[in-house]
């Protein structure tokens, strides 16, 4: 019998859904992915939509004598930190796996997003043998400018990881990326498929063969901007995960179990890939029945348990307008990729009609996919200031976010360049951005659901290549009606 907490949640959701009209999903997932063309690196092609942008880092990589060109740029800067960048193209891979049949025209633009990423990774893990380049871009340098990325001329020191200097974190990741995308292109580009998952394996030999914190190897190079706090053991257990989908070899779950056993935590991010490891693993025991993945399967549903407001076991704060609130820098990075989670779990309940428990109260798929709607509602504007917290979206929406190129006159008004000091000026000003980053999902607002819109606030006005990544599956979701 299911327990009074389920009934007063599941009544305070449909009185809640009565209030309001639901957001355009479809129109959200389509800005979404948008955003990933302002975040480009490269030479970018003759459909650019974005048009403010143009060309960058066309030299990247000749430092080291190698072709490091493409990628992102994570967030408001001119840097190519490759750890968030796998992220990003992970967790965009894996929205596009679950949710490509719900994504109509927009699973092209999804595998377009994709690839702009898998290319450069390639490039960083093929081009010089018994090394894995991870980034591009002094970030001390860079913070110390407010530049267009078609004007820096801060460093761009390549960085690696290597046998004597490893970095299982950011190679398990690599690998992630990389294996879950060439599930994305196996019935559409066989032959890039095949060359994602050839090198996903390599990179994955190197992690688990050369043990070691790539923040050990690079230091301030990465820290504090993207440091692995968590270790690098949810990376090769999450890494591992991914592998064993792309191929169904035991090895790689025979591996994750010499391991031991992982943390149990109620958060889900850049850094901390446990509960979205429990996650893919369980879906075998979910949907599969496999008894070898059971315990993957009660991890993955604890983590639930904490999330959920109301559980026995609930460490997860909420706003008073009812947002996810974990940790004050860029919260909304939490609340997407915690969101992807329950929506993904619930629809592996629904196609085998599970349910579970935390403590007494019965856990029905709804239940998750209502507080995983409310949190995405909430980001598109249905909040106490009525703002929508993804750029572009609705009338009201956050006018001027942390980011450079957003911030600074183009090349097609201004032509010349601003140099390292020249943008502090428009980073100063009041005035909204003259260039709108259409889709950009910023950091957030506060515990107290206040956001002040202010340039140099960057923990709450700054966007980033994973907000935005891990929100696409649950847009996808909604936008297709709800159903497994």
């Amino acid at each position: 019998m299911a327990s009074p907490f389920f009934f007063v949640f599941l009544l305070s959701a449909l009185l809640l859904q009565q209030t309001y009209a639901s957001p355009n999903y479809r129109e959200a997932l389509s800005k979404s992915l948008l955003f990933f063309q302002g975040q480009r690196s490269g030479r970018l092609p003759s459909d650019q939509k974005l048009s403010w942008r143009s060309s960058s880092g066309l030299s990247d990589g000749s430092s080291a004598h190698v072709d490091l060109t493409g990628g992102y740029y994570d967030a408001g800067d001119n840097v190519k930190f490759n750890f968030p960048m796998a992220f990003t193209t992970t967790m965009l891979s894996w929205s596009s796996l679950e949710y490509g049949k719900k994504m109509g025209s927009e699973l092209q633009n999804s595998r377009v997003a994709i690839r702009w990423a898998t290319d450069y990774l390639l490039k960083c893990a093929r081009a010089t043998p018994g090394k894995l380049y991870v980034g591009v871009g002094d970030p001390n340098g860079d913070h110390k400018c407010w530049e267009r990325p078609e004007d820096m001329d801060t460093p761009r020191t390549v960085y690696s990881v290597s046998p004597s200097n490893p970095g299982s974190d950011v190679a398990a990741e690599t690998a992630a990326a990389l294996a879950s995308s060439s599930m994305v292109f196996r019935k559409v580009d066989p032959k890039y498929s095949r060359l994602l998952l050839g090198t996903a394996k390599k990179v994955m030999l190197f992690a688990i063969q050369y043990r070691g914190a790539y923040s050990d190897s690079l230091s301030s190079s990465v820290c504090p901007f993207y440091c692995s706090y968590s270790g690098y053991k949810d990376e090769l257990v999450w890494g591992a995960a991914w592998l064993h989908r792309a191929t169904n070899d035991p090895y790689y779950t025979n591996f994750i179990k010499s391991l031991g056993g992982g943390d149990q935590p109620d958060i889900f991010s850049w850094d901390n890939k446990y509960a979205g490891a429990y996650v893919l693993l369980s879906r075998r025991a979910v949907l599969n029945k496999d008894n070898n993945l059971e315990p993957y399967k009660q991890a993955a549903e604890n983590f639930m348990c904490k999330i959920l407001p109301n559980s026995p076991s609930s460490s997860t704060k909420y706003t008073p307008g009812g947002l996810m609130y974990k940790l004050p820098q860029s919260n909304l990075q939490y609340v997407t990729s915690i969101t992807f989670l329950l929506t993904t779990y619930a629809k592996y309940m629904k196609s085998s009609k599970q349910t579970f428990n935390c403590g007494n109260s019965v856990i029905v798929p709804n239940a998750l996919i209502n507080l995983s709607k409310r949190q995405v509602d909430y980001i598109l504007g249905v909040n106490p200031m009525k703002m929508s917290y993804m750029v572009g979206f609705g009338s009201n929406f956050p006018k001027r976010i942390h980011h450079r190129g957003s911030s600074l006159p183009s090349r097609a008004v201004r032509s010349n360049s601003l140099g390292c000091n020249g943008g502090f000026q428009s980073f100063r000003a009041q005035n909204p951005n003259p260039n709108i980053l259409t889709g950009a999902i910023v950091g957030g607002p506060n515990r107290n659901d206040e956001y002040p819109d202010q340039r140099d606030d960057y923990t709450r006005s700054e966007p980033a290549t994973y907000i935005n990544a891990a929100f696409v599956g649950p847009l996808a979701y909604l936008a297709g009606g709800r159903s497994p």
